[in-house]
């Protein structure tokens, strides 16, 4: 099992979490889906009701209720991506042309937070850990694989996330049919960005996606509509795998992600 208990290298993605305007439903959707349990919500009213969601007792997600000014905003997942000064982050990210939109400011014990916007529009959050290091299981079913950029200014933003977060850049592919880059954190590759700039409607802002780790994609994208979600794109094999477009049962979108393959290649390919 991929878990841990010491801090992300900076620069990596740490961190998921869901907005949401009904908490219930979701813990019952999420729980029902990926089999997360919920713990209490913090009574501390600095948390505003957040809760942590949880994965054979590791730490995968969190969930945060809409406050009644947020009650216009999307439910939407975001993510978060480690650092070791939440400061020099913030003062990168405005020096390379993003806008901060909260913070930074502590949470307790926990560590450190901003909300930020990149040059493309897409929001983030940044995480300097305390206590809390970000999720301890990854990389398995039940959990989050992947965080991947769909930008509408892929230039920008590629040049954006190397200067604030070091990230070594390598383009994947380079065709006006899809153009992808990935970001390194020296050896390990720790978030893609893609152009979606064709394909993005007008009112989809650039974004971060999330991807689930599931054992077959294809049963899980039946089990979301089963719990009242719908499948924005089918099953379909990749050459990483299997992936969905789903949403749940509010509208917030995100990734399913299987190893399995419907057609897998035949020995010795």
């Amino acid at each position: 099992m991929s878990t841990r208990e010491t801090p992300f290298a900076p620069g990596t993605p740490c961190w998921v979490d869901l907005l949401s305007g009904d908490v219930e439903r979701a813990t019952a959707f999420y729980g029902d889906l990926f089999g997360w349990k919920a713990d209490e919500p913090n009574p501390d009213p600095q948390f505003g009701g957040y809760v942590n969601l949880r994965s054979e007792g590791h730490v995968v997600a969190g969930l945060m209720p809409k406050t009644a000014e947020m009650a216009a905003l999307p439910d939407v997942w975001s993510t978060y991506i480690s650092t070791a000064d939440i400061d020099a982050s913030v003062a990168a990210i405005t020096a390379a042309g993003g806008l901060v939109l909260a913070g930074p400011m502590p949470v307790a014990d926990l560590g450190s937070m901003a909300i930020a916007q990149d040059p493309a529009g897409a929001s983030f959050g940044v995480w300097q850990p305390g206590t809390h290091i970000g999720f301890t299981k990854y990389n398995e079913p039940g959990s989050v694989t992947w965080d991947e950029l769909h930008s509408k200014d892929l230039a920008a933003s590629t040049a954006f996330y190397a200067a604030v977060f070091g990230w070594h850049l390598t383009p994947m592919s380079d065709t006006d049919e899809f153009r992808y880059t990935t970001g390194e954190i020296g050896d390990d590759t720790v978030a893609g960005m893609m152009d979606s700039s064709s394909f993005l409607p007008a009112e989809v802002p650039s974004h971060w996606a999330v991807y689930f780790s599931v054992t077959d994609a294809d049963e899980a994208a039946a089990r979301v509509t089963e719990l009242g979600g719908a499948v924005v794109r089918a099953p379909e094999d990749t050459p990483f795998g299997r992936l969905a477009d789903v949403t749940d049962p509010t509208g917030a979108m995100f990734k399913l992600h299987s190893a399995k393959l419907a057609h897998p290649a035949p020995a010795g390919t």
